[in-house]
């Protein structure tokens, strides 16, 4: 009975030791994991209506231990906290030792920043804040998470969208219509702009379309579009303009500038 109360206490002796040194090895070793992590800088590409911030990461493992259900998560913000995009890249096993370079994707919908609540961002610049979260299970057993926050300006597509003074041709019977605004944007703007002039009794008096155009970025736009009024005209209210432009929605607008 003595040697088997013996034996069990040098068992449990070895299982303390194990735990202690495994605990210690591990802590010390997901000490050092900060060292090993690696963001790089934004990069931007478009695809149809969908612009992409691409993160370039690395996860160095420099520990004594696996890496195990990494989770890159990002959550993308305009500044009055709407959500613009939330994303996770998962990286399923880190092996120690080893090193590992991914891209985490970062989807941002134009068709969604045209709705009501987010069309600001395609005519105000302002500033974008990300919350970058790192989540895992260290050594397997161990979740870890750990998260960074930046901010990076948004540049607007169309800043300072610009209708100047209307003049009136009586002879032509057109009204000359100045056009301008900056691409503040990382991206091209390519397509057409169609312009209708309503007046005061609320009717459509004259609509014209601009030539296909090619909006680089940072880069100002202007033109003085001709536009044939119908007979019997009222005053001129307003002007209502529609976006066919490739990374918008098709036919976007209207969007209402006074003339009073």
């Amino acid at each position: 009975m003595k040697q088997t109360i013996r034996a069990l206490s040098v068992a449990i002796y070895i299982l303390w030791l194990i735990i202690i040194v495994f605990t210690v090895t591990a802590v010390y070793s997901a000490t050092k994991l900060a060292e090993g992590v690696y963001f790089g800088q934004f990069e931007t590409s478009t695809s149809g209506g969908t612009m992409t911030l691409l993160l370039p990461f690395a996860i160095d493992n420099k520990g004594l231990y696996d890496i195990a259900d990494l989770n890159v998560t990002t959550i993308l913000k305009e500044e009055n906290g709407a959500l613009l995009s939330n994303s996770s890249t998962v990286v399923d096993l880190i092996v120690s030792g080893r090193r590992v370079d991914r891209e985490h994707n970062i989807a941002i919908s134009i068709e969604n920043m045209s709705s009501s609540s987010l069309s600001r961002l395609l005519f105000n610049d302002t500033d974008l804040s990300i919350e970058v979260i790192l989540a895992l299970r260290y050594a397997l057993v161990i979740p870890l998470k750990i998260s960074t926050n930046y901010t990076i300006p948004w540049g607007a597509p169309l800043h300072n969208l610009t209708i100047g003074s209307v003049t009136y041709n009586d002879t032509r019977m057109t009204a000359v219509v100045p056009l301008s605004f900056e691409n503040h944007s990382l991206f091209s703007l390519n397509g057409t702009i169609r312009l209708e002039i309503w007046d005061t009794d609320d009717e459509l008096i004259g609509t014209s379309t601009t030539p296909s155009i090619n909006v680089s970025s940072k880069t100002p736009f202007q033109t003085d579009l001709e536009v044939p009024i119908s007979p019997g005209y009222g005053t001129f209210k307003e002007v209502r303009l529609f976006f066919d432009i490739s990374i918008f929605p098709p036919g976007y607008g209207p969007v209402v500038i006074s003339l009073g």
